[in-house]
Formats: C-alpha cells, structure tokens, sequence
C-alpha cells in the first residue's frame, strides 16, 4: 500500500487510545492515515480488556459491600445476592457499546482513515511490511510512522508458574466461574484493584507482595491501604518470595518464604512490557531502554527522524491518558506541527476503596531534587464530608517547598479521592502556595474541601475553626 497523490500518508502501528488520537490528529490535518492492527478488535487495552471493564467490575464490587456493610443503623446489612454470570455479561455488552461509540464508528466516519488488519514488521524508516491474517505479505509505505503497539502482562520466572492456567488481569475480570479463593501475586496498581474488588464480591484473597503494597509510593499510603484491607478481610502478606508453583486437581499451590499457600484461582499482576519485540525495529534503527520500552523525546519522537511513538510500548508513564495525550501530539507533529508533551503535573489514580490518588512530588522526591521541605497530613476524620459520610478512613497530605511555600505534591487516600487530585494538579500547576490554596473557596460539604484544610493545617489547628473553615 502506498500513497500517490501529495496527501501525506500516514502508517500508525496499533489502534487503542493513542493510535486513534494520533490518527484523528493526523487526518483532521490534511493526512491519510492507515491503521494496522493485529487483533481482530479495534480499540487496545482500555475499552477491551483494561480501564472500562475494570472499572465496571469495581463498581459492582463497591455496591456488594455497601449492601454487606454500611454505616447507617437504618438500614440493616445483608449478604448480597451475586449473579456472577450476569455480571459478566453486563459489563462485556457495555464494553461493546464503548468500542463502537469511540473507535468503530469514528473510524467508519472518516473515508481517510484506513483499517488493515495484520502484525506490521519494518523493512526500513519508511516502509513496513504487514502480515494479513491470511499469512500474506502487504507493504505499507508511508511519510512519516507512529508505533503505538501497547504492552503486554510480564510473567515473573517462577519455577513451575508457566506450566499452570494462572490468570492475568484478563482472564479475572472476565472470568467465567468466580474462585472461592484467589492468591494474588502483585502489589501495585492492577493487583490491588482486583484483590479488593475479588472479595468484596465473595472470594477470600491472600496478596503476596515482594515487599510491600505500593512499595514505589509515599509509604503511608501503603500503610493505611494494607490497613483497610486487613478490616475487609484480605490477608495480605508482605516481603514475601516464591520459590515454586504447582497446579493439579483444579488447586494452586505455591512454596513461598511464608509456606506452602493454597487456593483455587492464581492472578499474576506483576506489571507489563512493550510489545516491541516482533517490529524488527533495529531494520529502521529505532532505539529502545533494556526493557524494550522505546526511546523519545517531548515531541514523541525516537532517535529516528519520522518515526513516533506513544503509549505503553514508549518510555511513558503507563495511564491511558498520558497515552491518548501523547498520540495528539505525535499526529500533530507528524503533519508539521511542533507540540510538546508536559509531563511536569501527572495525576494518577488507583480505584480502590478508599482510592489512592497522587500527583508531583511525593516528600522523598521533592527531597531527593534539593527541595527543603514541610509537609501536613490530614485525617479524613477532619473532613465533614468524611465525617457525615460515616466514612473516615484515608488522610490528605501535602508537600510545600519551604522557601516558596509553593504546592509540590499530593496523596490522597479517600473515597473518591480521584475526584479531589485534580484540583490539586491545577494548584501545582499555576504554581499555586499552601496560603493560596487556604484562601480559596471551596465548596462546603465536599471531599475536595479536605485540600483547603490541609493547607490551613500548615498555619492554624483546624479543630478550632468552625464548620465551613473560613
């Protein structure tokens, strides 16, 4: 396939979040685009098979619990009533939905953007050859080359564990028989996700984490989360190795540094890689890190001029947005434009209860770049919101540069903390001081009012103030 005409012509390896906001970019810029893909869906990881479906299962997990255990007198707690299958079913319809509304029928809307379907290798910077599901060869020459191949779940090398039918995070949340017990391997983002969302809908968990829950965050956080855990039931245990893994008469059992573990279900969610392997990228001369992740600067270009990448197979931060934001830029440079991707204030969000939500500088980080820091921690059971809520559990924390007074990080644990962090990324955004942030307004009753009290905490007890914080 090439491009005759002076249209420049456009080659996106991938179709998930970044290849469609590079594609769109692209074509609404004057350029032809084609879009190869390997899978037989459209779309990648996070309408497919990552953020929308899990997040569905989450909510459903929320709803078990507060039927199980609610905070209201009035209301009496009862074991609710699991329809496992119907669960299933409900959220693979709705993931159906979102893959029609934002990519097929986006891609059916655009004459300019075109679909083949086969697993691209390059020949050289400007030309890739394709192999159709057939097993025929088809050549793509294109002006200028986007790789937004995503990544894969990375198997720990486990003695034993390869030769089980252990799940990753997609067979769990579109698992056809819900486990009676489910041992966990993984600590961070994705595992703790579905650890928690697992037994609020039935099934025991036991995590084994190499060191500790969120081990590459504040440790606080992980700290109060282990603790939340603990009161739901999950048995969690820390620094923890496992020497082998055997699989036989439909029971999992492992030989770990804490003993012999048994259950019904094993997920392995230890983190993932790039899916750069099979491009032959050393045919066009595209550098990668050790980990296969590839190499590119502020513009989402590698090392070779006219080739791009974005998403989880470049040396990005893994969220779907920093993905979909690193693919409008790519598809705007690549069409002549000159954008660059700002890294600076990144919020991230893990959806468990209560949810952990971050940005900037941690206290150890801040420190780390020469900053002389001050810090302030805020329980929820200081937050009215919290407080009518019946629900206390988490804290705010802030992290100031002393000389300045200037915002330099947040960590939230809250319910809904996820819908405070923001707030916060504006304030460190716009360069924002702890007193700016103090005088605000904000809107009484609100979680994201804990952000107002934290920053008055850096000047006055707030428990002599009255309700609305003034």
């Amino acid at each position: 396939m090439s491009n005759t005409s002076t249209q420049p012509h456009i080659a996106i390896i991938g179709s998930g979040s970044a290849a469609f906001a590079a594609a769109l970019k692209a074509n609404d810029n004057g350029a032809s685009v084609t879009l190869i893909e390997g899978q037989a869906t459209i779309g990648g990881c996070c309408v497919n098979v990552g953020c929308v479906p899990s997040k569905m299962f989450i909510q459903a997990a929320q709803l078990a619990e507060q039927q199980r255990r609610n905070p209201w007198e009035a209301l009496p707690d009862q074991e609710p009533t699991l329809g496992w299958q119907r669960l299933i079913e409900q959220q693979q319809a709705r993931v159906e939905d979102l893959r029609a509304a934002k990519y097929e029928n986006i891609l059916a809307q655009h004459s300019d953007i075109y679909l083949l379907q086969g697993y691209a290798r390059f020949v050289n910077k400007h030309t890739l050859h394709v192999t159709t599901p057939t097993g025929a060869t088809q050549t793509v020459s294109a002006d200028k080359i986007l790789i937004a191949t995503g990544s894969t779940p990375t198997i720990p090398a486990i003695s034993g564990l390869a030769a089980t039918p252990y799940w990753t995070s997609t067979e769990a949340l579109f698992a056809t028989q819900q486990p009676k017990h489910l041992l966990v391997i993984g600590a961070s983002v994705v595992a703790l996700e579905l650890a928690q969302a697992y037994r609020r809908l039935g099934s025991d968990v036991t995590v084994l984490a190499r060191r500790t829950l969120l081990a590459r965050e504040d440790p606080l956080l992980g700290e109060a989360l282990a603790q939340r855990f603990a009161a739901e039931g999950i048995q969690v245990l820390n620094h923890i190795s496992i020497t082998h893994v055997a699989h036989a008469e439909e029971q999992f059992t492992l030989s770990t540094t804490a003993g012999t573990l048994t259950g019904d279900q094993l997920l392995v969610s230890t983190g993932c890689h790039a899916n750069t392997t099979a491009l032959n990228l050393q045919a066009a001369g595209v550098t990668t890190d050790a980990a296969g992740k590839i190499l590119v600067n502020a513009h989402m270009e590698t090392n070779v001029a006219g080739i791009y990448a974005a998403g989880d197979c470049a040396d990005l931060p893994q969220h779907v947005y920093v993905a979909a934001a690193a693919g409008s830029r790519a598809g705007v440079n690549m069409t002549g434009g000159d954008v660059r991707l700002d890294l600076r204030v990144m919020p991230a969000v893990i959806f468990t209860d209560p949810q952990v939500a971050t940005v900037g500088l941690s206290e150890v980080q801040a420190q780390q770049q020469g900053f002389n820091t001050d810090s302030r921690v805020l329980s929820l059971a200081d937050v009215p919101r919290a407080l009518v809520n019946f629900d206390t559990d988490g804290y705010v924390k802030l992290v100031m540069d002393k000389a300045t007074r200037r915002l330099l990080g947040a960590q939230i644990l809250a319910h809904e903390g996820g819908e405070v962090v923001q707030s916060a990324a504006l304030a460190i955004h716009n360069h924002m001081t702890v007193d700016d942030i103090a005088e605000q307004l904000f809107p009484y009753l609100t979680m994201v009012e804990a952000l107002k009290l934290c920053a008055q905490t850096f000047n006055q007890d707030i428990k002599s103030l009255s309700c609305c914080a003034g």
